[in-house]
């Protein structure tokens, strides 16, 4: 999965907003706009800022590897509380409006 589509996920499956994920990590909302659309690359201090925080570090295995190992916390999207289902319906919502 190419990284623009992970951080998507992963923004997805906390439930947050563009500008809400952006808010956390501190990145401007054009920025993460320009991620997601694939027009440009994730730099290493963005990703070390959504690796890094508290809220996101759970998915820092997922992110680099593509692996998960839950008995050391560490998940994919899919495993989150939300799970795909509510990417699924957030992704759903989103292009209807």
């Amino acid at each position: 999965m190419e990284m623009k589509n992970k951080i998507k996920s992963l923004r997805l499956a906390e439930g947050l907003s563009q500008a809400q994920f952006c808010e956390k990590i501190a990145i401007p909302l054009n920025i993460l706009k320009k991620y997601e659309r694939g027009w440009i690359q994730l730099n290493f201090l963005s990703l070390i800022k959504v690796t890094q925080h508290p809220l996101f570090e759970k998915y820092t295995l997922w992110l680099m590897t593509e692996k998960t190992s839950e008995a050391a916390g560490q998940i994919s999207p899919a495993l989150s509380p939300n799970g795909q289902d509510d990417i699924f319906k957030l992704q759903i919502t989103q292009a209807a409006g």
